[in-house]
């Protein structure tokens, strides 16, 4: 809803540079998640109905109340190549709000996938159209068009705000979304990130153990873990 209370749709969302959304996109969510300060996570009821599809997007947000999905087809109009349309509800609503029909319309759009706090359907459709959905619930029941939301305003989808133009990380492991103020940011530390993995990958592969590379084993000695040759050897 607008300040006022009054529903609004507003046309006009800065987005991130998309160079940095695609770079974004190839580093997953779970790096993003934790390079940035393990924030943004939308949790794990928001599931993909795929597998294998990794994708990052600036958000176009709709408000929608429960069972209904008038909303849905008044952000479609916002809607650019490259978004992502992020769908909440104002209380919790398992129907399925979104099927092959509204995919077919954002898709021509150039819209890159979905993330919803309620309900898809058609998901055979979805997955053979190449249409990567997120979704609290996966549901035949349908939804009505009679009441009036809002769209590209702040919205709580898992925990989460989430702004239009905020940038939406989303793969197999869950979404994450990453303030559009923070997106050049995220980048680096999603980099640093990376090649902190890499090193620690080819130290693995070695043969070193995590236990030692961490500094676990000197953590469980402080607490008063010993190791013992058997357990009939109590004392070590």
């Amino acid at each position: 809803m607008s300040d006022h209370g009054r529903p609004v749709v507003v046309r006009n969302v800065p987005r991130a540079d998309p160079a940095v959304v695609d770079a974004l996109a190839a580093i997953g969510s779970a790096t993003v998640h934790e390079a940035i300060g393990r924030r943004g996570y939308l949790g794990p009821d928001i599931r993909p109905i795929q597998t294998g599809t990794r994708i990052a997007g600036s958000a176009v947000t709709a408000l929608c109340h429960s069972g209904d999905n008038l909303m849905i087809h008044a952000a479609v109009e916002t809607c650019q190549p490259g978004d992502i349309l992020v769908v909440a509800v104002s209380a919790p609503s398992p129907h399925g709000f979104f099927g092959d029909l509204l995919a077919t319309s954002v898709q021509a759009r150039g819209v890159r996938g979905l993330v919803i706090d309620a309900g898809v359907r058609d998901t055979a459709e979805l997955r053979a159209m190449g249409f990567p959905a997120w979704s609290r619930h996966v549901s035949c029941q349908g939804t009505v068009k009679a009441t009036a939301g809002s769209v590209n305003v702040p919205v709580v989808v898992g925990g989460q705000t989430v702004s239009s133009g905020d940038v939406i990380c989303a793969d197999d492991d869950g979404v994450v979304v990453v303030a559009r103020s923070e997106a050049d940011w995220a980048l680096d530390m999603s980099r640093q990130r990376l090649a902190g993995e890499e090193d620690a990958r080819a130290r693995l592969a070695a043969g070193e153990l995590g236990l030692d590379m961490y500094g676990l084993r000197q953590k469980l000695t402080d607490m008063g873990v010993r190791w013992v040759d058997t357990a009939d050897d109590p004392e070590g």
